[in-house]
Protein backbone atom coordinates (compact mmCIF):
# COMPACT_ATOMS: atom_id res chain seq x y z
CA UNK A 1 0.00 0.00 0.00
CA UNK A 2 1.43 3.48 -0.86
CA UNK A 3 1.79 5.56 1.69
CA UNK A 4 0.98 2.99 4.56
CA UNK A 5 3.03 3.18 8.14
CA UNK A 6 3.54 0.23 10.12
CA UNK A 7 2.31 1.80 13.76
CA UNK A 8 2.58 -1.63 15.17
CA UNK A 9 4.90 -1.64 18.62
CA UNK A 10 7.83 -4.24 18.69
CA UNK A 11 10.43 -4.57 21.42
CA UNK A 12 14.15 -4.44 20.03
CA UNK A 13 17.73 -5.63 21.65
CA UNK A 14 20.55 -3.57 20.49
CA UNK A 15 23.50 -3.38 20.85
CA UNK A 16 26.26 -0.50 20.42
CA UNK A 17 30.05 -0.78 20.55
CA UNK A 18 31.24 2.28 21.97
CA UNK A 19 34.68 3.78 22.64
CA UNK A 20 35.18 2.91 26.79
CA UNK A 21 35.05 6.84 28.18
CA UNK A 22 33.72 9.01 30.48
CA UNK A 23 30.43 10.21 29.45
CA UNK A 24 29.08 7.77 26.55
CA UNK A 25 26.32 6.14 28.55
CA UNK A 26 24.97 9.66 29.45
CA UNK A 27 25.14 10.19 26.09
CA UNK A 28 23.02 7.38 24.96
CA UNK A 29 20.70 7.60 27.74
CA UNK A 30 20.63 11.32 26.82
CA UNK A 31 19.20 10.61 23.64
CA UNK A 32 16.41 8.22 24.78
CA UNK A 33 15.48 11.05 27.11
CA UNK A 34 15.42 14.02 25.25
CA UNK A 35 13.01 12.43 22.62
CA UNK A 36 10.65 10.19 25.46
CA UNK A 37 11.60 7.25 23.99
CA UNK A 38 11.72 3.92 27.24
CA UNK A 39 14.99 1.73 27.63
CA UNK A 40 13.35 -1.04 29.38
CA UNK A 41 16.62 -2.77 29.67
CA UNK A 42 20.40 -1.61 30.31
CA UNK A 43 23.48 -3.54 30.48
CA UNK A 44 27.03 -1.84 29.75
CA UNK A 45 30.71 -3.49 30.21
CA UNK A 46 34.43 -3.40 28.91
CA UNK A 47 34.59 -5.79 26.39
CA UNK A 48 38.57 -5.75 25.20
CA UNK A 49 41.22 -7.01 27.19
CA UNK A 50 42.70 -2.90 27.07
CA UNK A 51 39.39 -1.51 27.92
CA UNK A 52 39.45 0.55 25.22
CA UNK A 53 35.73 -0.67 23.61
CA UNK A 54 32.68 -1.27 26.04
CA UNK A 55 29.43 -3.06 24.67
CA UNK A 56 26.11 -1.30 25.17
CA UNK A 57 23.64 -3.58 25.11
CA UNK A 58 19.61 -1.96 25.31
CA UNK A 59 15.89 -3.26 24.74
CA UNK A 60 13.42 -0.81 24.16
CA UNK A 61 10.58 -0.62 22.36
CA UNK A 62 8.50 1.51 19.74
CA UNK A 63 7.09 1.49 16.20
CA UNK A 64 9.87 0.19 12.94
CA UNK A 65 10.00 3.90 12.42
CA UNK A 66 11.25 5.12 16.04
CA UNK A 67 13.58 1.97 16.24
CA UNK A 68 14.92 3.13 13.10
CA UNK A 69 15.43 7.03 14.57
CA UNK A 70 17.15 5.62 17.72
CA UNK A 71 19.34 3.15 15.74
CA UNK A 72 20.01 5.92 13.50
CA UNK A 73 20.77 8.73 15.99
CA UNK A 74 22.99 6.30 18.28
CA UNK A 75 25.28 5.76 15.48
CA UNK A 76 25.74 9.88 14.58
CA UNK A 77 27.65 9.56 18.47
CA UNK A 78 31.26 10.32 17.80
CA UNK A 79 32.38 7.38 20.22
CA UNK A 80 29.80 4.73 18.78
CA UNK A 81 31.44 2.42 16.94
CA UNK A 82 28.75 0.13 15.43
CA UNK A 83 25.09 -0.18 15.80
CA UNK A 84 23.53 -3.85 15.84
CA UNK A 85 19.70 -4.47 16.24
CA UNK A 86 19.63 -8.00 16.93
CA UNK A 87 16.38 -8.64 17.31
CA UNK A 88 15.92 -7.25 13.52
CA UNK A 89 19.19 -8.98 11.91
CA UNK A 90 18.44 -12.37 12.95
CA UNK A 91 18.75 -15.56 15.76
CA UNK A 92 20.11 -14.01 18.81
CA UNK A 93 20.77 -14.98 22.10
CA UNK A 94 19.88 -13.08 25.41
CA UNK A 95 19.87 -13.84 28.54
CA UNK A 96 19.55 -11.92 32.05
CA UNK A 97 20.56 -12.65 35.73
CA UNK A 98 18.56 -11.82 38.66
CA UNK A 99 18.89 -12.13 42.43
CA UNK A 100 15.57 -12.71 44.22
CA UNK A 101 15.21 -12.85 47.92
CA UNK A 102 12.48 -15.01 49.72
CA UNK A 103 11.69 -14.84 53.33
CA UNK A 104 9.68 -17.44 54.42
CA UNK A 105 9.41 -20.68 56.71
CA UNK A 106 7.55 -24.02 57.15
CA UNK A 107 5.97 -25.16 53.95
CA UNK A 108 6.65 -21.69 52.39
CA UNK A 109 10.22 -22.13 52.71
CA UNK A 110 10.15 -26.07 50.84
CA UNK A 111 7.89 -24.51 48.65
CA UNK A 112 10.07 -21.88 47.49
CA UNK A 113 13.07 -24.79 47.38
CA UNK A 114 11.01 -27.02 45.12
CA UNK A 115 10.32 -24.07 42.40
CA UNK A 116 13.60 -23.08 42.28
CA UNK A 117 15.05 -26.36 41.61
CA UNK A 118 12.20 -26.77 38.80
CA UNK A 119 13.52 -23.59 37.14
CA UNK A 120 17.20 -24.58 38.03
CA UNK A 121 17.70 -20.96 40.51
CA UNK A 122 21.01 -21.87 42.74
CA UNK A 123 20.66 -20.50 46.27
CA UNK A 124 23.18 -18.30 46.69
CA UNK A 125 22.31 -17.43 50.52
CA UNK A 126 20.64 -18.96 53.41
CA UNK A 127 19.43 -18.20 56.78
CA UNK A 128 17.15 -19.89 58.81
CA UNK A 129 13.97 -17.71 57.87
CA UNK A 130 15.45 -16.95 54.51
CA UNK A 131 16.91 -17.46 50.66
CA UNK A 132 19.05 -15.81 47.82
CA UNK A 133 18.43 -17.37 44.75
CA UNK A 134 20.57 -16.77 41.92
CA UNK A 135 18.36 -17.50 38.63
CA UNK A 136 19.60 -16.99 34.74
CA UNK A 137 17.55 -17.19 31.43
CA UNK A 138 15.35 -15.73 29.30
CA UNK A 139 13.30 -12.37 30.96
CA UNK A 140 10.11 -14.36 30.84
CA UNK A 141 11.97 -17.41 32.71
CA UNK A 142 12.84 -14.68 35.53
CA UNK A 143 9.22 -13.24 35.54
CA UNK A 144 7.79 -16.07 35.83
CA UNK A 145 10.09 -17.40 38.53
CA UNK A 146 9.69 -14.29 40.58
CA UNK A 147 5.64 -14.31 39.77
CA UNK A 148 5.43 -17.93 41.68
CA UNK A 149 8.07 -16.47 44.68
CA UNK A 150 5.17 -13.80 45.25
CA UNK A 151 2.88 -15.83 47.51
CA UNK A 152 6.28 -17.65 49.23
CA UNK A 153 7.68 -14.29 51.26
CA UNK A 154 9.28 -12.14 47.97
CA UNK A 155 11.10 -9.61 49.50
CA UNK A 156 13.37 -8.21 47.09
CA UNK A 157 14.68 -8.34 43.37
CA UNK A 158 17.66 -7.75 41.62
CA UNK A 159 18.04 -7.90 38.14
CA UNK A 160 21.04 -7.45 35.56
CA UNK A 161 19.51 -6.57 32.51
CA UNK A 162 20.19 -8.47 29.23
CA UNK A 163 23.06 -9.66 27.61
CA UNK A 164 22.97 -10.15 24.30
CA UNK A 165 24.93 -11.53 21.33
CA UNK A 166 24.30 -12.76 17.65
CA UNK A 167 23.69 -16.70 17.37
CA UNK A 168 26.04 -18.27 14.84
CA UNK A 169 29.58 -16.50 13.33
CA UNK A 170 27.46 -13.51 13.04
CA UNK A 171 29.72 -10.90 15.43
CA UNK A 172 29.16 -7.03 16.29
CA UNK A 173 32.67 -6.42 14.35
CA UNK A 174 30.89 -8.24 10.45
CA UNK A 175 27.31 -6.58 11.04
CA UNK A 176 28.70 -2.96 9.78
CA UNK A 177 31.53 -1.34 8.82
CA UNK A 178 33.45 1.12 10.40
CA UNK A 179 32.79 4.86 10.69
Amino acid sequence: MSGYQDNTTRTATISVLVENEAGILARVIGLFTGRGYNIDSLTVAPVEADGALSRINLVTSGTAMVIAQIKAQLDRLVQVHRVSDLTEEGPHIAREMALVKVIATGEKRVESLRIAETFRARVVDTTTGSFVFEITGTSDKLDAFIDLMRDLGLSEVSRTGIAALARGARTISSLHSEH
